[in-house]
């Protein structure tokens, strides 16, 4: 069986609307420029506030890193809390742990309230400790967030085993604030909440321009059209394109493969992750591992997995199924994806307000499910109210990534050679 290049996300959601492509002139309060979890959830939040929203994607909405996800509803960030806080300082360190820690609560309330269907399962996640040295990193981590009231636990001994379906894992720290969904799924779902709030979506329509008017709009100008609105959001992320934006400047591109199998049966299948949580272990280059609603077990890692060979890709998803869960055997593996993910320096998030009435987000540096969802809101609170309190943290000054291009080939080599590695058991 070959191993296609095919996003199982978007083969799983078939209800998928065309939105038309922009043609002529619009008028909105609000243009979202992207249309993934940020510009979704800002657009969502804004309709239901009375503002008049146009939201334009350059491709199909989801198409881009929201669609492309892992599909983890994670609380916080990869960064412990208390290390967020000697680095931000204790008053907003605080502001965004608890924001963060809370974001789950958000996306859950959206798929409730617009009857989102993406496979939601609400049981938690497992971080998984892969040596010594990750299990005191899971020990630590918990100790913080517990002292911040948070529902975590750190799993051992026959309840890790049990939880995790393998013996090569020592702790996991579970967290019952998270939980897994299909991220095209979720991503489909704000699109149409979009539209039935009376909000306008085109797809296929990227942004050429951004001009400043003399009445204190906004010009936001497409191949065959264009919106005037009094206020934009950029939601693009590390799918920013053209030259119109010092954005793409701001982040550098890495990026994260998934594999899945076929749907699997029979009880070693089951006793994978039994109760629905999905996980990543605290290696590093880390692999992702979680079930989809089929049956399926679906590895990640990052890297760019569009540029390896299929035998690479094969032998890289072998190694890791056989090392946690060799009870299964030979495993059939489907398909394969990659996506873009926007990192920076020092792997937190950046808000920027350039000019008034615009403002933009980028690096989410792997968690973009729950942080797009909740910057979309505080967004769109923030261009209905003018109150900075309600962002989860401060703008910042916009400036650029120093050498972009040698960043991101660094990662992507340092990757490929720890997976080159694994595929020849030299580490695991």
């Amino acid at each position: 069986m070959s191993l296609r290049q095919e996003c199982l996300w978007e083969r799983l959601t078939p209800e998928r609307q065309n939105a038309p492509v922009l043609n002529g002139e619009r008028k909105a309060d609000v243009c979202v420029i992207g249309a993934g979890f940020t510009g979704l959830s800002a657009a969502v939040h804004l309709l239901e506030q009375g503002r008049r929203v146009c939201v334009l994607e350059a491709q199909q909405a989801g198409t881009g890193g929201s669609g492309r996800n892992v599909g983890l509803v994670n609380a916080g960030l990869w960064i412990p809390p208390d290390e967020i806080e000697a680095r931000l300082g204790q008053a907003v360190g605080e502001k965004l742990n608890r924001t963060l820690g809370a974001a789950p609560s958000l996306v859950f309330s959206l798929v409730d309230r617009y009857g989102i269907d993406c496979q939601l399962r609400r049981e938690g996640t497992l971080h998984m400790a892969h040596n010594s040295r990750g299990q005191a990193d899971l020990e630590s981590r918990c100790e913080q967030w517990r002292r911040r009231g948070a529902p975590v636990e750190l799993l051992t001994g026959a309840a890790c085993r049990e939880a995790t379906g393998t013996t090569r894992i020592a702790a996991a720290l579970l967290d019952r604030r998270a939980g897994t969904l299909n991220p095209m799924g979720y991503t489909q779902g704000l699109a149409r909440a979009v539209r039935s709030l009376g909000g306008e979506l085109y797809e296929r329509s990227p942004v050429l321009r951004l001009e400043r008017q003399g009445d204190g709009d906004w010009l936001v100008v497409t191949a065959q059209g264009a919106v005037r609105a009094a206020q934009v959001v950029i939601a693009s992320n590390a799918y920013t394109e053209g030259e119109w934006t010092e954005l793409r400047r701001s982040f550098f591109p890495g990026y994260y493969y998934q594999v899945a199998s076929v749907p699997l049966e029979g009880p070693e299948a089951a006793s994978i992750l039994p109760g629905g949580q999905g996980s990543w272990d605290t290696r590093q280059v880390l692999s992702s591992i979680r079930r989809d609603a089929d049956g399926r077990l679906l590895l990640g890692s990052l890297g760019n997995g569009a540029r390896k060979p299929e035998w690479f890709i094969r032998a890289w998803a072998d190694r890791i199924q056989s090392h946690y869960f060799p009870r299964l055997g030979k495993v059939e593996w489907e398909c394969t994806w990659t996506g873009c993910i926007a990192f920076t320096p020092e792997h937190l998030m950046r808000l920027f307000e350039p000019a008034p009435g615009l403002v933009a987000v980028t690096g989410y540096n792997g968690r973009g499910v729950t942080t797009g969802s909740v910057v979309g809101k505080a967004f769109a609170d923030y261009l209905c109210t003018g109150d900075a309190e309600v962002l989860p943290m401060p703008f910042q000054p916009m400036r650029a990534v120093s050498a972009v291009g040698v960043r991101s080939g660094l990662y992507e080599a340092g990757f490929s050679l720890y997976h080159a590695g694994q595929c020849l058991r030299v580490v695991i």
